[in-house]
């Protein structure tokens, strides 16, 4: 057996953020994915680089100390969460000491000020993605996440503890009924079938549900019969308010549209924050976790201030959630982002919280702050995991507000965009993580940046 084939045992030393797990064998580093301090695990060596080897887990051999919860009954083969058999308390330690690591390692001189617990830690998440496929080779058809560490067998979700039941349920309706149907899901290695996708979005406050399925072009099916067996559901807590049809043709297995027709109700569904009312469509950005945003916005209100004639940015700013809760504290709120669709619902959402004191452009943030003609005293910046584009930064610290509220989803990319920011003289002031995604490895953090001259 090559050295590079290798199955290897070893003891996990730490993990780091985001669940990157460290030990050592031999004279060597051993990195893997997932993980948890304490387990003795076998693992595969996948890649030797000069410095360590990269591993892929096989088998938990012996369990953490810190394993003393049950959790989901899918949490060995499912990837979707990673800290289900912690006590929610060992899950925060944990998440917090990994981005106080970050932070401490990049020499920014900051204490983070602690986690701000999600309200819910069971059936949070409002919207869920989930895949056709099989759980072994020509098996039936499953639907749900993928399995941990595979990129093509897929984990039947019978129960998920992350999620309302209705998604359950209509996860299996659909499932069923394609099955039935011996209808065959989309391979990713031959690029050929129908099923791909099922989307579903479930509002926290109206119990509103839109249900998107998403397939190839290559076979017929009947949509008709597809909608009768989403409406026939007669268990949901909530209401499907609209069941639409993705046509997706694209080789990656991303959710896009070359196409989208409405089977049933409407195309969006009703959510309502900090007494906010927003519109959601099937593409446009919004928090996972309803009552963890309102948390999450309050932390941001909070670092920001209650001055109220000023100009505020708000940059990559989706449905425009965060520039709609600024705007009482403003005397002007701009917001820019790229995907039109959600400027569109951004407006819409202004006009029907009677806030007219807010204007969205749809633009990438490295063009548009060319654009913007107006002196902010705030700029709010919410990126994706990628962080703030590299060519945008500086231009962004041009304004040169007085100060910065950045949320990020990413702590890594966090702590290398504030290392430009404190180098171009803005001071790092506070820090505070909010937990929207709990029993996972993720974490949110809002920091408060002031320049140093001002």
């Amino acid at each position: 057996m090559s050295r590079k084939s290798r199955v290897i045992e070893f003891n996990i030393d730490r993990v780091d953020f985001p669940n990157k797990g460290k030990g050592s064998f031999e004279d060597r580093n051993i990195r893997i994915k997932g993980g948890l301090p304490g387990q003795k695990v076998k693992a595969k060596v996948a890649k030797r680089r000069k410095d360590y080897w990269e591993a892929k887990l096989i088998e938990v051999l012996e369990k953490s100390l810190l394993e003393t919860e049950e959790g989901c009954p899918h949490k060995n083969v499912c990837g979707g969460c990673t800290y289900q058999s912690l006590t929610y308390e060992n899950e925060k330690k944990l998440k917090l000491k990994q981005v106080q690591e970050l932070f401490d390692k990049e020499e920014l001189g900051i204490e983070v000020e602690g986690i701000e617990e999600s309200p819910d830690l069971i059936g949070y998440r409002n919207k869920m993605e989930y895949t056709f496929g099989d759980e072994e080779k020509d098996g039936p058809l499953a639907l749900g996440l993928h399995m941990k560490g595979r990129f093509y067998e897929v984990v039947n979700t019978d129960y998920c503890n992350i999620v309302n039941k209705d998604f359950t349920i209509i996860r299996e309706t659909v499932r069923s009924h394609f099955d039935s149907l011996e209808l065959p899901f989309y391979n990713k290695r031959s690029h050929e079938g129908l099923l791909r996708h099922l989307v579903i979005r479930r509002a926290g406050s109206t119990g509103e549900i839109l249900v998107n399925l998403v397939t190839s072009s290559q076979i017929e099916f009947d949509r008709e019969s597809f909608t009768k067996a989403l409406i026939s559901i007669s268990n949901l807590e909530g209401k499907i308010t609209g069941i639409l049809h993705t046509t997706n043709d694209g080789l990656g297995d991303t959710v896009t549209a070359d196409k989208m027709d409405i089977l049933h109700g409407t195309d969006i569904i009703h959510e309502e924050i900090l007494g906010l009312k927003f519109k959601i469509s099937p593409f446009s950005f919004f928090q996972t976790n309803t009552t963890g945003a309102e948390k999450l916005y309050s932390i941001a209100r909070e670092f920001a201030g209650e001055k109220e004639d000023r100009i505020i940015f708000d940059l990559y700013s989706g449905t425009g959630t965060i520039a709609q809760m600024m705007a009482a504290v403003a005397k002007k709120v701009i917001g820019i982002e790229i995907v039109e669709e959600a400027v569109d619902m951004a407006r819409e959402n202004a006009k029907l919280n009677n806030l007219d004191n807010v204007e969205f452009i749809a633009d990438d943030v490295f063009k548009g702050v060319d654009e913007l003609e107006d002196k902010p005293d705030l700029i709010i910046i919410d990126p994706p995991r990628d962080g703030i584009h590299p060519k945008a930064i500086d231009k962004i610290i041009d304004f040169n507000p007085e100060e910065f509220v950045y949320i990020s989803c990413n702590p890594v990319t966090l702590v290398r965009d504030l290392k430009i920011f404190r180098d171009r003289g803005y001071e790092i002031k506070r820090v505070k993580c909010m937990d929207m995604f709990p029993r996972t490895p993720h974490i949110e953090c809002v920091v408060l940046m002031s320049s140093e001259v001002s």
